[in-house]
């Protein structure tokens, strides 16, 4: 099987999916990462201002953890942090349909679209569009997967709200999760914060309980063809 995982931000996909990217690659299965936003920007006055060389070592961390985690390639793209809703929406689908035409992977696992950032929520929107389900479509399962500090804090008041229906076993990769999590120094935040090891593991053995499991990952089943 190949997977392709679609993120908004460098360190979505890990906080997103980490642990399940990991047990895909453990399982034999091909896993691409596509990036879509620079990150980071937002947190300046303008885009300009952007500390010298800080985009570069955001990119080499989302390698980093790409590498920790097994992927097979890791896909950067420059869409502006926290603007995607200024960019055409038709733009970003194009950037997702040119690359998914490359990799012709069977699973999508994206963001999920009622989630406080906006990014987030035009990833989504793109990523549905560009797998739509048309004939020559390689794309069979699409995922939505919830990302700390960002889903939970839509507080359910933006729609639609996160009902994940798949729980991924991730108690054998659940460090190898932090661990590609460590990579992003300007990005994981100290404990009682949502991006925190101490958060993460514990949002991890949530919804393991939830499953029966002693840690997992949790998605919204957004298409499955069989």
């Amino acid at each position: 099987m190949r997977a392709l995982v679609v993120a908004a931000h460098p360190d979505d996909e890990v906080l997103g999916c980490g642990g399940t990217i990991a047990r895909l690659v453990a399982e034999g299965h091909e896993v691409f990462i596509a990036i879509l936003g620079e990150g980071i920007t937002s947190r300046y006055p303008n885009r300009e201002q952007t500390e010298p060389g800080l985009l570069d070592r955001l990119k080499a961390c989302s390698r980093k953890a790409a590498q920790a985690l097994g992927a097979k390639d890791l896909f950067n793209f420059s869409l502006p942090d926290n603007r995607f809703d200024t960019v055409p929406l038709l733009e970003v689908i194009k950037l997702l349909e040119n690359l998914l035409g490359r990799l012709k992977p069977q699973v999508v696992y994206t963001q999920h679209g009622g989630d406080l950032n906006v990014d987030h929520a035009v990833t989504f929107r793109a990523a549905l569009t560009a797998t739509r389900p048309v004939p020559g479509c390689a794309v069979r399962n699409v995922y939505a997967y919830e990302v700390a500090s960002s889903t939970e804090w839509a507080f359910q008041q933006f729609g639609p709200t996160f009902h994940p229906t798949l729980f991924v076993n991730i108690a054998d990769t659940l460090a190898r999760k932090l661990q590609a999590m460590s990579c992003y120094d300007t990005e994981a935040r100290e404990f009682p914060h949502p991006r925190s090891p101490e958060a993460l593991r514990a949002i991890a053995q949530r919804w393991g309980s939830v499953a029966g499991l002693a840690a997992a990952e949790a998605f919204e089943c957004i298409r499955e063809i069989r």
